[in-house]
């Protein structure tokens, strides 16, 4: 079993992640914060707690977003302690504490609102959703900081939901799957295995209805096609990955690995995207991938990324890490604005003007998922696999072959995503040291420093994205086979001492991206990407207006660095055309000719951040399939 490397031990120093974490921690945890008191949903729990007057304020599954918070807030002291924040979510905490009821129930809604009505509504009121999204911040607060407060609230809350839900008492499973992971996650912290066991049962009991909106259609060993409201699909992916890496459930990983190619060959947005369909906020037919009417919601994009690396954790193939890269890079970066107090509840592929970022929402899962995701970053970057054993060759011609015989192989390392960093990992009882230095995404050239506390022998594997067509590794300057194994790796093992430099390059080419020719809205267009980043164009680079314009497919486009951009990008530039405009009433008309144009295009995470105006990711290589100039939505 493949085991991350732990936050803590990870430090991002890069002029990419580095900044956005810092913006998480100095504006969107206390934007949220602010947004959490002014909306009343930490009110909601004083009232309940009898510390405050009043009513229930707000949608009934508001308890979540404090929830998420609080995890957000957690896993950011773990990296940047911070007295006077702990403090304040300490004072949080004991209002949790306070309202939690005798028997250890909490969820704010129903203590005030319905309280003779618990779990009679399950497949909407997310009672077990909003418990789970509790577990998960007890889970970081606990391991940030020692303290057992909030962990103490959780397990209350466990032993009761235990105690309610089995075969030979109240059979049902949630409309919004979370607390089979968030169990997985508890059971770990605390060793009680009944948590576990929990979250097997409630995983299990999947299927007993015909809901595809919330994957209950069908059990989750018979699934095989992406259904339903795509949050939901997500959640339970990663827990039903979660349990088949500790029990190797052959069913779990057939239908996990089926389900994987469903939406990676058939449902999934070039950013990273999924859901397209506003009316279930998911899933809907094989390649119904349009863009301007897209939904690909930002927690999706998230639930993707956390779903991707469980599959790499269960199978050690970059495959997984691809798509995780591709959904960070894009679906989830997207989402939130630079300045990081603006945010996106979907992410379309095109606008034409009308589609902004937001400071908050009435449903606002998305901003507190986001400041709970981006310090994990960090945990992704590396993963580790203990060393095991394989048949010994004959190492002289005198000496006999002894049947049986084994020879112990190194411990793994893992290298998944590339950014400047430094980090402490564990390998064969031997620290090991490790510094990047890198301009990643802009740059492929990357430099790994190896500083392990004695000589240690370990297997280094350089993931070669699936973007990169050409890489080449010197290790102290020595050229080394940089072929790509079937893993999607390039594997160094080698005894490692003090000082020693591995270089990578990995070729970062302009990409021109088809989709699938079943994918109606697409044909005749292209999208572009250079290295992990997908790019669009803005009409604020572009004359005013980008869905008149085409790219024909020979057209040369240059990246240029523009430091003082959108927080510093690179974009692309190349010649494009203007399709003439032409407002005669004839039926029939003769083709005018082409305007030829500038065209430039950014990385489309940062799209929206210069006033209103249209985008597009996918570009017309013929002018016949752009719009008129001026165009308005229909």
């Amino acid at each position: 079993m493949l085991k991350p490397v732990p936050l803590t031990d990870v430090k991002l120093t890069d002029d990419f992640w580095a900044p956005r974490l810092e913006t998480n921690r100095t504006v969107t945890i206390p934007h949220a914060f602010k947004e959490c008191e002014d909306t009343g949903r930490i009110r909601n729990f004083e009232i309940a707690a009898g510390q405050a007057e009043g009513e229930f304020e707000g949608i009934y599954f508001n308890d979540s977003d404090v929830h998420k918070m609080i995890e957000a807030i957690a896993l950011d002291l773990a990296l940047h302690p911070d007295p006077a924040l702990d403090q304040r979510l300490d004072r949080l905490i004991a209002i949790l504490a306070a309202a939690q009821q005798p028997d250890g129930y909490l969820n704010s809604y129903y203590t005030l609102v319905e309280p003779e009505n618990r779990w009679t509504d399950l497949p909407v009121k997310h009672e077990l959703y909003i418990a789970g999204h509790l577990f998960e911040a007890a889970v970081a607060h606990y391991q940030a900081t020692g303290k057992r407060s909030l962990l103490g609230v959780a397990t209350r809350f466990a032993d009761y939901i235990d105690s309610v839900f089995g075969d030979d008492r109240l059979v049902g499973v949630c409309g919004h799957e979370e607390i089979e992971l968030a169990l997985v996650k508890l059971a770990e912290a605390t060793g009680e295995q009944r948590y576990f066991r929990l979250a097997q049962w409630f995983i299990d009991r999947r299927g007993s209805s015909d809901r595809e909106y919330c994957q209950d259609h069908l059990s989750v060993r018979e699934q095989s096609e992406v259904v339903g409201h795509a949050v939901r699909a997500m959640y339970l992916y990663c827990a039903m990955a979660d349990i088949a890496m500790r029990t190797r459930d052959e069913g779990l990983i057939g239908a996990l690995n089926r389900l994987w190619e469903d939406l990676t060959l058939r449902r999934m947005y070039v950013t990273g995207g999924v859901g397209p369909s506003a009316h279930n906020e998911g899933f809907t037919t094989a390649y119904d991938l349009p863009n301007d009417t897209a939904y690909a919601e930002t927690c999706a994009a998230i639930g993707l990324v956390l779903w991707s690396w469980r599959m790499f954790l269960l199978h050690g193939r970059s495959e997984y890490v691809d798509v995780l890269e591709r959904a960070l890079y894009n679906g989830v970066i997207s989402g939130v604005s630079l300045t990081g107090d603006r945010f996106f509840y979907v992410n379309p592929l095109a606008s034409r003007g009308q589609h902004h970022r937001q400071p908050w929402f009435g449903c606002a899962c998305c901003p507190p998922n986001i400041m709970r995701l981006f310090p994990q970053i960090g945990a992704m970057m590396y993963a580790t696999a203990v060393g095991g054993s394989r048949a010994a060759p004959t190492t002289s011609n005198d000496a006999p072959a002894v049947v049986g015989a084994e020879r112990a192989l190194p411990a793994v390392l893992y290298v998944n995503l590339y950014a400047a960093s430094e980090a402490t990992v564990q390998l064969s009882g031997t620290a090991v040291r490790l510094t990047q230095s890198t301009h990643y995404p802009w740059s492929g050239e990357v430099k790994i420093t190896v500083r392990p506390a004695s000589e240690v022998e370990f297997d280094l594997r350089l993931r070669i994205p699936d973007w990169c067509e050409t890489a080449s590794a010197k290790v102290d300057g020595e050229e080394l086979d940089a072929e790509r194994g079937e893993d999607g790796y390039v594997s160094l093992c080698r005894t490692w001492r003090p000082g020693d430099t591995v270089t990578l390059k990995l070729d970062i080419p302009i990409r021109r991206i088809a989709a699938h020719p079943q994918v109606a809205a697409d044909v005749g267009r292209v999208a572009l990407m250079r290295g992990p980043l997908v790019y669009c164009l803005e009409a604020a680079d572009n004359e005013g207006s980008v869905r008149d314009m085409a790219l024909p497919r020979k057209a040369d486009l240059k990246p240029e660095w523009h430091p003082d951009l959108l927080g510093g990008v690179i974009v692309l530039r190349g010649k494009g055309l203007r399709r003439a405009q032409d407002d005669r009433p004839d039926l029939y008309r003769p083709v005018p000719d082409d305007l030829k144009t500038d065209a430039t295009a950014i990385p489309y995470y940062a799209w929206d951040h210069r006033g209103p105006g249209e985008m597009v990711v996918w570009i017309p290589e013929i002018t016949a399939l752009a719009d008129d100039r001026g165009t308005e939505e229909g």
